[in-house]
C-alpha cells in the first residue's frame, strides 16, 4: 500500500513540475543573464547564495520536525499550527536584522544590501512555503501539495514574460527580476496560508512561549544539520567573490552599453579597449560567480526535482519507522527510481557539455567545462535526498551532523586552496568531491543503521549500467552531425540499457501495479 501510493504521488509530482519548472532556469534565468551580463548577474547570484547562508535563523528545523511530527500524529496540526505560525514570523524577523548586518559587516555597498534585504524577503518567503506544505505533507495532501509546489514558478515566469515585452513600461533587469519573485513568492504562502487553514480547526496568531522553546530545543538539531549542510552547499559563490579580485560594476555596466553600439559605429581603438578591459572583467570574482551560476543552473533546477522527491519520501519513511515497517524495499525503489536516471543525466550532459550549454544559455557558450563536471554532483545529490531522508526520518541527527561537519572542511579547504588558482573550475571540482563524500558517509551510516543487506545484484547492474552509459554516450556523438538526434538516440538506449541490466524490469512494474490500495 505504502509503495503503490508513494509511486503515485511522486509520478504526479514530478509530472506536473517537469511541465513548469523547467521554464524557470532554462528560459527566464538565462534570458535575464544575457541581458545584464555575467558580472552584475554574478553579483545577484553571490547576493542569493549569502541570503542562503543564514536561512537556517528562518526555520531552526522546524519544518522537517513538523512534517515528522504531522506524519505520525494528524491530530497535532490544529494544536501547533497557530504557535508554529507565529514563531516563524518572529524567526523571520530575527533573520532580516542578522542578515543584513552580516552584509554590512563584510563591506557590501548600499545597492547590495537594498538586493539583499529583497533576497532575504525572498527567503523568509520561501521558508515559509515550505512549513506551510509540511503541515500537507504531513497530513498526505500529496496532491494539493504538488499544485502548490509549482505555484510561484507560474506566477513568476508570467511576470517575467511581461517584463520582457515590456508590458509594464519596465526593463527587465535585476531589480525587477526580484520584484517579480517577490511577487510569486508571496501570492504562494497566501495561496499555503488558506489552505492550510481550512484543514484546522482554529487559528490565533499568539507567541506561546514556553511552546516554542521546547520546539527550538527539539528542533535544534535539526538545524544545526541544516546550517552546516546550508554552508558547503552554498558557500562556492561568496568564496568565489571574497578570493579573487574585485569587480568595477560602472566599467561592467559601460562596456556593456558600448557592446549595443552597431559595429560600425566604433572604431579600432574602441574596440581594442572593450576587448582588454573585458579581459580584465573576466578575473573578477563577479564574473567568476556569473560562469558559475550558468554550470548551476541546471544542476539547480534537478535538484528541484529531486528535492520534491525527498519531501515525500520524509513522511513515507517517517510512518514506516513509526509501525516498525521494514524499509529495505522502498530505498531501493527509490535508488532505482532516482539514481539511475541521475546517471543518465550526469554522464550524458558530460559528454554533450559544450552542445547542451549553448543551448540553455541561449547561445552563449562560456561555461560548458564547469557545467559537464558540476552534473556529476546531481548523482550524488539524490543518492543524499534518498539516504539523508532516511536518516533525517530515524531522527540520526549526531551521524548526519557528523557528515556535515566533514563537508564544510572538504568544501571549504578545497575552496580556499582551488579558487585562486582555476577560479570557477576550482569551485566546481571541490563541489564535486564534497558531495561525491558527503553521499558515501550517508549511505554508509544508512546501511549501518537499519542493517540494509549489500545488495550484489543491484551493485552489479548499476555497474554494467554505468559502463554501459559511458560507451553509448562515447559512439552516440559520432552517429550524425546532428546532436540533438544524437542525444536522443543516447538517452533511448540509455533506458533500454535500464531493462538489459534488470535494475528495472516489465515484471516488477506489473507486479506494482497488481497491489492493492
Amino acid at each position: 500500500m505504502q509503495q503503490k501510493k508513494f509511486i503515485t504521488n511522486i509520478a504526479f509530482l514530478i509530472i506536473l513540475n517537469l511541465l513548469i519548472k523547467p521554464f524557470w532556469p532554462l528560459g527566464i534565468e538565462p534570458l535575464v543573464q544575457n541581458t545584464v551580463g555575467n558580472a552584475m548577474y554574478g553579483e545577484y547570484f553571490i547576493l542569493f547564495n549569502f541570503s542562503f547562508l543564514l536561512n537556517i535563523i528562518l526555520d531552526f528545523g522546524i519544518t522537517n520536525f513538523n512534517n515528522k511530527n504531522i506524519a505520525q500524529n494528524n491530530h497535532l496540526l490544529s494544536k501547533h499550527f497557530s504557535s508554529l505560525f507565529t514563531l516563524k514570523l518572529i524567526l523571520g524577523f530575527f533573520y532580516l536584522i542578522i542578515t543584513i548586518v552580516l552584509g554590512i559587516a563584510m563591506g557590501y555597498e548600499t545597492r547590495f544590501i537594498k538586493l539583499l534585504f529583497l533576497l532575504s524577503i525572498n527567503q523568509f518567503l520561501i521558508s515559509m512555503i515550505a512549513y506551510l506544505r509540511s503541515n500537507l505533507l504531513g497530513l498526505h495532501l500529496f496532491k494539493t501539495d504538488s499544485f502548490i509546489s509549482i505555484a510561484d514558478r507560474v506566477i513568476m515566469i508570467v511576470l517575467c514574460i511581461m517584463l520582457a515585452l515590456k508590458c509594464f513600461g519596465l526593463e527587465l533587469n535585476i531589480m525587477t527580476f526580484v520584484y517579480t519573485q517577490n511577487i510569486g513568492y508571496f501570492l504562494t504562502a497566501f495561496i499555503a496560508f488558506v489552505t492550510v487553514y481550512s484543514k484546522t480547526n482554529h487559528f490565533k496568531l499568539v507567541w506561546n512561549f514556553p511552546f516554542s522553546v521546547m520546539i527550538l530545543k527539539q528542533s535544534m538539531p535539526y538545524a544545526i544539520l541544516v546550517l552546516l549542510m546550508t554552508f558547503y552547499n552554498r558557500v562556492d559563490a561568496v568564496m568565489l567573490e571574497k578570493l579573487l579580485p574585485e569587480n568595477n560594476i560602472y566599467l561592467s555596466t559601460l562596456i556593456n552599453k558600448i557592446k549595443s553600439i552597431p559595429e560600425l559605429m566604433q572604431n579600432e581603438k574602441i574596440s581594442q579597449i572593450i576587448a582588454s578591459s573585458s579581459e580584465l572583467l573576466k578575473e573578477s570574482g563577479t564574473y567568476q560567480a556569473g560562469i558559475y551560476a550558468k554550470a548551476f543552473r541546471l544542476l539547480d533546477a534537478g535538484n528541484m526535482i529531486a528535492y520534491l522527491f525527498s519531501v515525500q519520501l520524509l513522511p513515507t519513511f517517517s510512518t514506516m519507522i513509526k509501525y516498525k515497517e521494514n524499509v529495505e524495499h522502498i530505498v531501493k525503489l527509490s535508488f532505482i527510481i532516482l539514481v539511475a536516471p541521475a546517471l543518465l543525466v550526469s554522464i550524458g550532459c558530460y559528454s554533450y557539455s559544450n552542445e547542451i550549454s549553448y543551448l540553455i544559455n541561449h547561445g552563449v557558450n562560456d561555461s560548458a567545462k564547469e557545467f559537464g563536471l558540476l552534473m556529476f554532483c546531481f548523482t550524488f545529490i539524490s543518492s543524499t535526498y534518498i539516504f539523508g531522508t532516511l536518516l533525517t526520518a530515524n531522527g540520526s541527527l549526531k551521524q548526519l551532523n557528523s557528515m556535515a561537519i566533514i563537508g564544510i572542511f572538504i568544501n571549504i579547504g578545497l575552496n580556499f586552496f582551488l579558487i585562486p588558482k582555476l577560479q570557477a573550475i576550482g569551485s566546481v571540482y571541490s563541489s564535486v568531491i564534497t558531495q561525491f563524500f558527503t553521499a558515501a558517509i550517508q549511505i554508509y551510516f544508512s546501511i549501518k543503521i537499519f542493517k540494509l543487506k549489500f545488495n550484489y545484484k543491484l551493485i552489479t547492474s548499476l555497474l554494467l549500467y554505468i559502463i554501459g552509459l559511458v560507451i553509448i554516450n562515447y559512439y552516440s556523438k559520432i552517429m550524425t552531425d546532428n546532436w540533438l538526434l544524437n542525444f536522443f538516440i543516447m538517452v533511448i538506449c540509455s533506458l533500454i540499457l535500464l531493462f538489459a541490466t534488470k535494475l528495472i524490469s516489465i515484471k516488477s512494474i506489473l507486479n506494482l501495479k497488481s497491489i492493492k490500495t
